[in-house]
């Protein structure tokens, strides 16, 4: 093997190595989870349920492991497999070890299926040379092995054969080697496709296709930390072929550029490679030019210069240039490049500063701006300005906006991303134009697909999303073209497969990311936010969980919230994903002044690389996401985002993919470490996930992944089927056919197509087991055979040696023995003188012999020919035998199989049964929960009609005074709101007509593209028409079936529509109220928006302040100037006094006038610099005091600004209260009227009630006096009654637990049920009675609960009360006089509430421990209700399952009776037609007898008339006449006698197909006996169950009868105490008449409650028509307090118009600084006057407004005490009348009590002894009970001994017909067998079918004779000899005929089944 080969092919000897495949075999070795190896090789020794004792094979450890997490592993003889599919065990084990032991091999290519598998190997290897080339050039796939030439070559013949264009997709990890895959695609296909070498233009091309990989590798690659190389683009390179298959040209699309790379790094990372190959590479003179610095000098080279190891940046950086020239480019293109990526970088340098005041960004230095705009060809001062203060537009007007520290440093970083991007693209384009020169049309492309695999990351941005997008959407594709291949093979081998379309299975996942409507995607929610003004991150996170919350692919992740903000299931995984700035990534916002900078550049290049400034999405809109309201939609037809544009540009490669065939290539990083031959198993399944392979593999194992040839089939496998295939040539398709046959494999298992046999996977794996058992078995057997050969060889060997030593050693002996003696020595020496005269008698003897042994073989010849016939029979016999053995095993195997499936399927449907049973249950549960609920609904919706009827009323009084107050609020602001109102209006419209100006723009150029679009969609939906076509047939056949089910279902859905529709039409009621309330809810909201420009009008005098701000800061900068001329005039006054002093002192030594005047001229300068210093100082002083005055006016500014902020937060503050007090008022005004109204009708009626009251009061006094008293004193025995009552229930529930024990031992015997019945009846009325007891306590309980809550909320109400009274008391101490008075007023009312809670309190106390007392009386109660509930549903229980089993029983004997019957019916009926059919044949046989006599008679006639001669003259006509009529007479005899025969044979059909139908009746009989047989065992098995659990019960009932003598003694001894509990209970009852006196002293303490209520009531009512009166007085103070707030809000708004004018007089006085100040600081006290009188005006209002809080709280508490007072004396009036009744009940039960007292001992004693007599009659009704059930028993055991009999007689002739059908199936399945195999084992039959033939023979000779005997009556009956004995002989043809249907049975038995 050369060196090339070792990386190609995998060595074979290795891979078929025998001993591994026994290795496997006999240790039975799987896969198992390993968490350092991601899966281990062990072998199965033991199973334990779900778990699985492995050893495992490197360590010799064993583990446990579940069941579920071993998986199987292949035989050897798939080691190192090309491709993976062709794996028989498709696991993920299998998948990663196939390829871990290829990549150790140097094997780095794996096919998968339609996937070509690439594994990184780290270093070079010599397999892409030119010879490889030509190896691969021209082969099939499967000739070769893998490599991604074998891909390109397979591409690249099918686009040449079948004209249709071809992609290759390459995808992976970074650093997997996609780019290094790619660029040897092209250089395969430029070395294939390249026309001749002697053109020099064709040649070019070729070198350019080449050249352009390096230059993008330059600009679009980097160094990361997983690969030094890595694209950080996609791209799609479209190679264009002619006709010939030459290449015409090229074109390249990339998509997802990295950007935020050319701006920061991570660590240890590059940016764009060509950074540093300019930094290296670049001239002197060339940086000169381009301004380059050193590496460290470059902000956005976060990590400096870092190197590649074994690259030279200098050398790359020439070759990129050369590389460019030979594409093409020009010098002035070469240079503007690295003009922009220089500019790029200084970019970075721009250095950026808060000021000190404000948050203004500056720019203290601008090298790196100038040097920007030098290289970008721009002005350096237009430049920054448009960086820290760029021009915004706001409405029509363009305003300049000072820029923070982090705007600027974020429009410089965009803007850096965004020039390079722009120059890649246009990079991009330019190497497009270079490769697309060629004149000559393309007649079809490849496209080579290099772009980044999945990416699941910790968390994961909008990038990451883009990249799972476009992977998800190519992996639908995959699925597609698989789903579409396999469809084809399928097809091509006729083999039936329901299809099913992977590829749809990713299309939720996708529906989720890109849908655009209903609902909404994530990329359309994000376009869509993108839009809104105040969206942030959060606001589109929300959305996207409100919208696509449900959606199974979306859920948010259980994390905290710093963690991701909603996950996506994509094909690979689950994807957390982090919403951080994903409006601004994908808006990619970019500030527009700069760009149109650039657009105007003197730089031709960057002018055009920014000639679209158009499209720019601004950074004013982002700003004005949150501050200008109406700046974003300014150009909203323009505005594109980065998704959308995304989105399109994938939806064009998915079409172009779409229309091509696609071949897959998956790229794979072993190791992050980048070492050679090292795999990391965990890293290596995450990408096979994340790649699609195992999903790939995963749609392998749905159909039918494993295929093989016929003939390597049979020639593998025939071993495990040896007589299966018959000697001699046979198709390979039949003999594959009869082998799997003999293999009993599952049909589901395996498809016979026209060439291979297709296996699911997994079932090679278990041919390949048992064939290794097989070889094993034969080998094991031969070498055991071998080894006895050569042992008993050997024996035989031993034996012979031993013999011959022992003849040798007894002859030296005898040597040695006579060898002295002298006799011998004269033998030795006369014996051969002997031997001469013996000669002839010798020979004779020998001829003798001779003879004798020749006559010897001719008879052993005889025998011999005779042995080898006989043994040849033998053969024969044993064949047959053999053969007949093979028959019956293959029979008992079937039978065996049969009876296992038949116990399986009757499990099942036990299971099945049991499973519905507990659903009918739970259904059942279910239907009565349902039911209950359904009331409870029914319930809550009456309450809620009513309370919407109430509030409904409520709502039309509050909108009649809501209009009213709205009529007059309106006509206070419609005077100051029209103005604002066209405004509006008009800048509203004028908005609208500029939106859809931009939008019909948008629209026409969408339509456009759509029109082009649509067509090229039109040519694949119409393919796509087709396949949905055949899918509509499909669906149409499953929706007929769906249409059956749904039939059946309408009918039990009908009752559940009409319930719907019931509560549907509630429910549109209560919408339509909702509706009502919406209306009302969206009038509220157009107030809110009136507001919302209110608020904008603010907002405008803000920004008018900000600008008057913005001028002042300009003086103040026009100050600082003239400050820095007078420095510098200063200074140069200083340098004049500086030369005048060398002067001076040049010319000391000259004359003294030259001292005088030196002196004179000193003077003068000490005065100058006097007068200098005085100038100095005094200007100092100046700029001193302008900038105390700009300081202090800036920070008034400031002051006045935020108090005008403070105003307007109060004012919103305060209109936001005023409304909110407005609203309250309205509605306190509502009830007030109402609860007015309501008091009037009130007071009529209760004048009136008082005066009838009054009467009976006096009446009930009366009543109240005599009551009280016996209302004590029942009160007193109820409870000492009570007492009794608990002691005796407690004793009567021992009692009926003992019951109970009796009862439930006597549960399944029949006649109980009366008894049973009369205590059901008896426990009914008692639960009854209880019931009543308890709903009488639970009304109690709940009028005791309501007084209590009623009690509570007075209690909250006057606590409420209290807090807020005390508040405002300690407000309004000093203020109001009123308020004092209204306070003393609400402390006696907080008093008297006082003394009132604590009453109510103890009244509570009371009633608690009342309630307490009940409620363990109620506890009581329902325990005994609910265990006489529990006795009574056991009992209902058995009862139920007792009718059961009886119904059951008589149904199956009813059935076996109906049967039986129709049997005879059917027998009765026939032997009626077969009495018919011969009665017809007895009438016919008469008829014809007369026939045969009127023949006979007409002869003899004939005769006469012949014999008379004499007369034949005269009789000649007559005799023709009778002759003609004879002749007539005959012929209709002859029609006669045919119909007859017709009708015989007819009726003989007859009979024939009633003794099959009987016959087929009898078969049917039998098997229902059998099946009767077996039910009949079956209940025999039940019944003598039952027997015994009725004995055991008997037995348990004899042993609780004992119990209830027992417990009777008990009963007695209760007795007694009970009589002393009754002496006990007079006792109490004396007491009770005591309480009875208390009870009416409390009575008349409650009717004084009830006169002091009365009385707080009329005063209350005095106090409402004051404080209605005080409302009044109110609303006019409310009303007046509204005049001054408007008077206020006119003098507010002049005098912010004085100061606005103040202002503008300051702003232009500038120079009068002086005066001005002055004047300003006049009015800005002025101001702060006014001011302070709006703000006393405003706490004024505010005063107003809480004395109006106050009021209408006053107001709320009166009410809340009136509403309280008239619930109270409602309640009273309540409990007045249930006293009453109560005290009649009292009456009634004192009466029942006394009469019960009286006859208590009696009753008692009589009930007793009732109980006692009942419990006798019981267990006399028991004994009877037991001795019918014994009888019954005898009976049931006759009946069991006959039934026994009669099942053991038919078991008989069941067995007999089982025998003799069993007989005849076998001998069926052997005539079958031996017509299917060949003539020569037809011959030899067996004995047992020649006797069936032998039977079959008699059967067809009694038929013949049967037959002849019907022939010989036909040709009697046709002749008309039928004698008399015709009857005889037909009955014994039907005796004959009977018993031939009896043999007829026997032979045609075995058919029914």
């Amino acid at each position: 093997m050369s060196d090339a080969d070792k990386f190609l092919y995998v060595d074979r000897n290795i891979v078929n190595n025998p001993l591994a495949q026994a290795d496997w075999a006999s240790k039975k070795l799987v896969w198992v989870p390993s968490e350092r190896l991601g899966f281990e090789a062990g072998s199965l020794k033991e199973e334990h349920g779900d778990e699985v004792m492995v050893e495992l094979a490197d360590s010799g450890k064993k583990v446990r492991v579940n069941k579920d997490d071993v998986q199987k592993m292949n035989p050897p003889k798939f080691s190192k497999v090309e491709d993976m599919a062709e794996l028989t065990c498709l696991n993920e084990a299998s998948v990663l070890h196939n390829l871990k032991e290829r990549y150790y091999s140097g094997l780095i290519y794996t096919y998968s299926g339609l996937f070509c598998v690439v594994i990184n190997p780290y270093k070079n290897l010599p397999i892409y040379s030119e010879e490889i080339i030509e190896m691969y050039k021209g082969k099939k796939r499967h000739e070769m092995p893998p490599h991604i030439y074998a891909i390109t070559d397979t591409a690249y013949r099918s686009m040449m054969q079948d004209r249709e264009d071809q992609s290759i997709l390459c995808t992976g990890e970074s650093g997997a080697g996609k780019t290094e895959n790619t660029k040897k695609v092209i250089q395969y296909l430029a070395h294939v496709a390249s026309s001749h070498k002697t053109k020099k233009d064709q040649g070019e091309l070729e070198k350019q296709l080449l050249q352009a990989n390096p230059i993008l590798e330059a600009f679009g690659n980097a160094k990361t930390v997983k690969n030094d190389n890595s694209s950080r683009f996609g791209k799609f390179i479209r190679i264009n072929f002619d006709v010939n298959g030459y290449i015409v040209g090229a074109n390249i699309e990339t998509y997802l550029l990295e950007k935020s790379r050319a701006i920061r790094q991570a660590k240890d990372e590059r940016t764009f490679h060509v950074f540093y190959y300019m930094l290296t590479g670049a001239g002197d003179k060339l940086r000169s030019e381009l301004c380059l610095e050193g590496y460290n000098n470059y902000r956005f080279l976060s990590n400096g210069n870092v190197t590649i190891p074994g690259q030279q940046d200098k050398d790359i950086f020439n070759d990129t240039l050369e590389a460019m020239r030979i594409m093409g480019f020009p010098e002035d293109e070469q240079i503007g490049l690295l003009r922009v990526i220089s500019s790029v970088l200084q970019l970075g340098n721009m250095t950026f500063k808060k000021e000190r005041h404000n948050d203004q960004a500056s720019m203290p230095d601008n090298t790196a701006a100038q040097k920007v705009s030098h290289l970008m060809g721009m002005n350096v001062t237009d430049f920054t300005r448009a960086i820290l203060s760029p021009r915004i537009k706001v409405g029509r007007d363009y305003v300049q906006k000072a820029q923070t520290q982090e705007q600027a440093e974020f429009a410089v970083e965009a803007l850096a991303k965004a020039t390079y991007e722009r120059m890649f693209r246009w990079l991009v384009m330019r190497i497009n134009k270079a490769l697309d020169k060629t004149k000559r049309q393309g007649a079809s492309f490849i496209g080579i697909l290099d772009i980044a695999g999945f990416e699941i990351f910790d968390l994961n941005s909008f990038e990451q999303l883009c990249i799972n997008y476009t992977n998800e959407k190519l992996q639908q594709l995959f699925n597609h073209t698989m789903f579409i291949l396999e469809q084809e093979e399928y097809q091509r081998e006729g083999i039936e497969w329901s299809f099913i379309d992977f590829g749809l299975d990713l299309q939720p996942c996708i529906d989720l990311i890109e849908k655009p409507a209903s609902p909404p995607g994530i990329l359309a929610l994000l376009d869509e936010e993108c839009w809104f003004p105040k969206a942030t991150d959060k606001s589109f996170v929300e959305k996207v969980l409100s919208e696509q919350g449900t959606h199974p692919k979306f859920f948010k992740p259980k994390k905290l919230k710093d963690e991701a903000d909603f996950s996506i299931i994509h094909y690979a995984g689950k994807v957390d994903y982090k919403a951080d700035e994903w409006l601004m990534k994908n808006m990619d916002p970019l500030n527009d002044n700069v760009a149109t900078l650039l657009n105007q550049s003197t730089d031709r290049f960057v002018s055009e690389l920014w000639k679209d400034v158009d499209h720019i999405v601004g950074l004013d809109k982002v700003a004005g996401m949150s501050e200008l309201p109406g700046a974003f939609k300014t150009r909203k037809g323009m505005f594109r985002t980065v998704g959308q544009l995304y989105k399109e540009q994938l939806s064009k490669l998915m079409a172009t993919l779409r229309n091509t065939n696609p071949n897959f290539v998956r790229c794979i990083i072993p190791n992050h470490e980048k070492k050679a031959g090292k795999l990391d198993p965990h890293l290596v399944l995450d990408q096979l996930r994340c790649n699609g392979v195992l999903e790939g593999i995963r749609i392998c194992r749905q159909g039918f992944p494993n295929r093989i040839v016929f003939q390597e089939f049979r020639q593998r496998y025939e071993i495990l089927t040896p007589n299966a295939i018959p000697k001699g040539f046979m198709d390979g398709k039949q003999a594959c056919l009869l082998m799997i046959k003999a293999l009993e494999l599952d049909p589901n298992l395996f498809r016979i197509g026209q060439s291979k046999v297709f296996f699911r996977a997994g079932v090679l794996a278990h041919l390949e087991e048992e064939r290794d058992m097989k070889i094993t078995d034969v080998i094991i057997s031969f070498q055991a055979w071998c080894r006895g050969y050569v042992a008993r060889k050997a024996f035989a060997k031993r034996q012979q040696q031993l013999t011959a030593m022992r003849v040798i050693q007894r002859n030296c002996a005898a040597y040695l023995k006579l060898r002295n003696w002298q006799w011998w020595r004269l033998f030795t020496k006369v014996k051969p003188l002997l031997q001469v005269s013996r000669q002839e008698e010798e020979i004779q003897a020998k001829d003798d012999e001779l003879k004798k042994v020749k006559e010897k073989q001719q008879m052993a010849e005889v025998q011999l020919q005779e042995l080898e016939v006989k043994q040849q029979q033998l053969n024969a016999e044993k064949m047959a035998l053999q053969e007949q053995l093979q028959a019956e095993m293959d029979l008992c195997a079937e039978a065996d199989e049969m009876r296992n499936r038949l116990v399986a399927k009757k499990q099942e449907l036990e299971e099945i049964l049991h499973d519905l049973e507990a659903r009918v249950e739970e259904e059942e549960e279910r239907a009565n929960q349902l039911i209950v609920e359904k009331k409870k609904m029914q319930q809550n919706i009456s309450d809620l009609e009513n309370q919407l009827d109430e509030e409904e009323a409520a709502r039309q009084k509050l909108q009649l005074e809501k209009v009213t107050m709205e009529a007059k609020m309106k006509k206070t602001e419609e005077d100051i709101m029209v103005l604002d109102d066209q405004n509006n209006k008009l800048v509203k419209e004028k908005k609208l007509l500029e939106e859809r100006v931009s939008e019909f723009t948008t629209n026409l150029a969408e339509e456009e593209e759509k029109s082009k679009s649509l067509q090229k969609l039109k040519n694949k939906h119409e393919a796509m028409i087709t396949d949905l076509e055949e899918r509509l047939r499909r669906e149409e056949k499953g929706r007929q079936e769906l249409e059956k089910n749904r039939r059946k279902l309408e009918g039990d859905s009908t009752e559940l529509h009409d319930q719907i529709a019931e509560l549907q039409a509630q429910i549109a009621e209560l919408r339509a109220q909702l509706a009502k309330k919406e209306e009302e809810l969206q009038q509220a909201l157009a107030r809110i928006e009136e507001e919302a420009a209110q608020k904008n009008l603010a907002q405008k005098k803000i920004r008018e302040l900000e600008a008057q701000l913005s001028e002042l800061q300009e003086d103040l900068d026009l100050e600082r100037a003239a400050r820095v001329k007078a420095e510098k005039q200063r200074r140069d006054l200083g340098e004049e006094l500086e030369a005048l002093k060398t002067e001076l002192e040049d010319t000391l030594d000259s004359t003294a006038a030259q001292q005088e005047l030196r002196t004179k001229r000193e003077a003068e300068v000490t005065h100058l610099k006097k007068t200098l210093e005085d100038e100095a100082k005094v200007h100092e002083v100046q700029v001193a005091e302008m900038r105390q005055k700009h300081s202090q006016a800036f920070d008034e500014l400031n002051e006045q600004l935020e108090q005008a902020k403070r105003n307007k937060v109060s004012m919103e503050k305060a209109k936001q209260a005023l409304e909110s007090e407005r609203n309250e008022l309205q509605i306190e005004l509502q009830t007030l009227m109402q609860g007015k109204g309501d008091s009037e009708h009130r007071r009529k009626k209760a004048e009136a009630q008082v005066q009838e009251l009054a009467v009976k009061h006096s009446e009930s006094e009366k009543q109240r006096s005599e009551l009280a008293d016996k209302v004590a004193k029942l009160q007193a025995e109820l409870d000492n009654v009570s007492g009794l009552l608990t002691e005796v229930e407690g004793k009567s529930i021992k009692a009926s637990k003992d019951c109970s024990a009796v009862e439930s031992q006597l549960q399944d015997v029949q006649e109980l049920l009366q008894e049973e019945t009369r205590q059901k009846l008896s426990a009914s009325s008692r639960l009854r009675q209880l019931e009543d007891e308890q709903n009488n306590l639970k009304e109690q309980l709940e009028e005791e609960e309501e007084a209590k809550r009623n009690v509570e909320k007075q209690l909250l109400a006057a606590q409420s009360q209290l807090t807020e009274m005390k508040k405002k008391m300690e407000q309004e101490a000093g203020c109001l006089e009123n308020a004092e008075e209204g306070k003393k007023r609400l402390q006696r009312d907080l008093e008297s509430t006082n003394q009132r809670l604590e009453e109510r309190c103890a009244a509570f106390d009371k009633l608690d421990k009342t309630k307490t007392r009940l409620q363990q009386e109620l506890d009581d109660l329902l325990v005994d209700q609910d265990h006489l509930r529990q006795i009574v549903s056991n009992l209902e229980k058995k009862q139920k399952k007792f009718d059961q089993m009886l119904a059951e029983e008589k149904s199956i004997s009813a059935r076996f009776a109906e049967e039986r019957d129709r049997a005879e019916a059917e027998a009765r009926e026939k032997e009626t037609r077969a009495l018919a059919l011969t009665r017809e044949l007895e009438t016919i046989s008469d008829m014809k007898d007369e026939l045969d006599r009127a023949n006979k008679l007409l002869r003899a006639e004939m005769e006469d008339l012949v014999s008379s001669k004499d007369d034949v003259g005269k009789n000649v006509h007559e005799l023709e006449k009778s002759k003609r009529s004879m002749e007539q007479q005959l012929e209709e005899m002859r029609t006669q006698l045919e119909e007859l025969e017709d009708e015989l044979q007819a009726t003989e059909d007859a009979k024939l197909r009633l003794e099959v139908n009987m016959q087929a009746m009898k078969a049917q009989y039998e098997r229902d006996l059998q099946g009767r047989d077996e039910m009949g065992e079956e209940k025999k098995k039940q019944l003598v169950k039952q027997v015994r659990e009725m004995e055991m019960e008997l037995e348990d009932e004899r042993k609780q009868r004992s119990v209830a003598v027992a417990a009777r003694k008990k009963l007695e001894l209760d007795l007694k105490e009970l009589e002393a509990a009754i002496d006990m209970a007079n006792k109490n009852r004396d007491e009770a008449l005591k309480q009875l006196k208390k009870l009416q002293a409390q009575m008349k303490d409650l009717l004084r409650e009830l006169e002091d209520t009365r009385m707080s009531r009329e005063e209350i009512l005095a106090q409402a028509k004051e404080n209605e009166k005080k409302v009044k007085s109110m609303e006019a103070d409310m009303i007046q307090m509204q005049e001054e707030l408007a008077a206020a809000e006119r003098m507010k708004r002049q005098a912010q118009q004085e100061r606005d004018e103040l202002q503008d007089e300051i702003n232009s006085q500038a120079s009068k600084n002086a005066l001005i100040a002055e004047e300003k600081r006049k009015l800005e006290s002025r101001i702060a006057q006014l001011e302070e009188e709006l703000e006393e005006e405003q706490c004024n209002t505010e005063l107003v407004n809480d004395r109006l809080k106050k009021a209408l709280l006053q107001t709320d508490q009166i009410n809340v005490e009136l509403t309280a007072e008239r619930s109270t004396a409602q309640r009273l009036e309540g409990a007045r009348s249930q006293l009453e009744r109560q005290n009649k009940e009292l009456k009634l039960k004192l009466q029942e009590m006394e009469s019960t007292v009286k006859s208590k001992y009696k009753a008692s004693i009589a009930a007793l002894e009732a109980k006692i007599a009942q419990l006798e009659e019981q267990l006399d009704i028991e004994t009877r009970e037991r001795q019918q059930a014994s009888k019954l028993v005898r009976r049931t055991e006759k009946k069991l001994k006959e039934v026994v009999l009669q099942v053991d007689d038919e078991r008989r002739n069941a067995e007999q017909y089982k025998d003799q059908s069993e007989k005849l199936n076998s001998r069926m399945k052997q005539l079958k067998r031996q017509l299917e195999e060949a003539e020569e084992e037809a011959q030899r039959a067996n004995a047992n079918r020649r006797k069936l033939q032998r039977e079959l023979e008699d059967a067809t000779e009694s038929a013949d004779a049967m037959n002849r005997e019907v022939n010989t009556l036909k040709s009697k009956l046709r002749r008309g000899d039928l004698p008399f004995t015709m009857r005889r002989i037909v009955s014994r043809a039907g005796v004959e005929s009977d018993d031939e249907s009896e043999t007829k049975s026997e032979t045609s038995e075995p058919k029914p089944e």
